[in-house]
This record gives C-alpha cells, structure tokens and sequence, in this order.
C-alpha cells in the first residue's frame, strides 16, 4: 500500500492496530494495508505487530509499535477542513469520546493522545477576514471556545 510521496508514521506503544481500525471506523473513506510483526531478532516483541499501514482520506499513514519513548503531542496534529456542520460535530464528538479530550480553538485529542484540529467551513475564512476588525473579533470570539461555532463567531465578527 505504502507508494511515492509522502506517509506520516504514527509512534505508538503497542497499540497501532487498535489506532488504525479506530480510525478506519471514524473516516469513511479509509483501508487498512499491510501489517507486519516483530520477528525473533526481538525475542521480548516477537509475533507482536510491528508496523500497521492504513490510507484515510487519500493520505497515507504506518502506525509503529515502537514503545514509551515518544508520546504524541499538540507540537503536531491533523486538521480536518470539514464540508459542513454535521460533518464537523461527527469528528468533534467522535474524537473525543472514549478517553478523547476537547482542548481549545477546535483542538481534540483522540483516546491514542493523537491531536486534531476541527474546521467547520467558514470558520477559516472569519479569523483571516480582509477586514482586521472583523478578523479580530472573530479571533476573540474562538479563543473562547473548545468546539468552533461558525455563527458565534460570524456575530462576533459583525459587531464592529
């Protein structure tokens, strides 16, 4: 499955597998590929899953069993630009629930510690407004909340 371009890998400990079908579960479009497991040149893992390849949304992913050492972190997340409301509160409140956690600005992070930034349509287009008053009322108005509300937002924005 793994071909040209670009694959981001995904640090895991011990429990790729698991990530890769909770993800292939939450995006619609997503397949599951090669999974490849821990030969005995590593006695103590040996048999365990290694690496787990999966594909959502056109983009292409490995998760690696790899241990403690490096646990995700907002340094890095994924945006998900989302084609309307609905499909915004589906990722919101997928990604958050069973040990998800909601943050702030859109900010989820999932129950594997992997972090999220959720854009309903519009929301881009307020905070990066022509109009510096409306930008910054619109910025004002997110950096309050955790899930984004695109008309809260757009009223905030008008009331210069």
């Amino acid at each position: 499955m793994i071909g040209k371009g670009f694959t981001t890998c995904l640090w895991f400990d011990g429990d790729a597998e698991a990530a890769a079908d909770y993800y292939l579960s939450v995006f619609k479009d997503g397949r599951l590929g090669r999974i490849t497991r821990y030969t005995d040149a590593v006695p103590a893992l040996a048999g365990s899953v290694l690496t787990v390849e999966f594909e959502i949304n056109g983009q292409q992913f490995v998760g690696l069993n790899g241990g403690p050492q490096f646990p995700f972190t907002e340094a890095i997340s994924f945006m998900i630009n989302c084609a309307d409301e609905s499909e915004a509160d589906h990722y919101y409140d997928t990604l958050t629930k069973d040990g998800g956690q909601e943050s702030a600005c859109g900010w989820v992070k999932d129950r594997f510690g992997v972090s999220w930034q959720v854009i309903p349509p519009g929301a881009v287009d307020l905070i990066s407004d022509p109009d510096p008053g409306r930008a910054s009322r619109a910025t004002a108005a997110m950096m309050k909340m955790k899930k984004l509300d695109v008309a809260e937002m757009r009223r905030a924005a008008d009331e210069g």
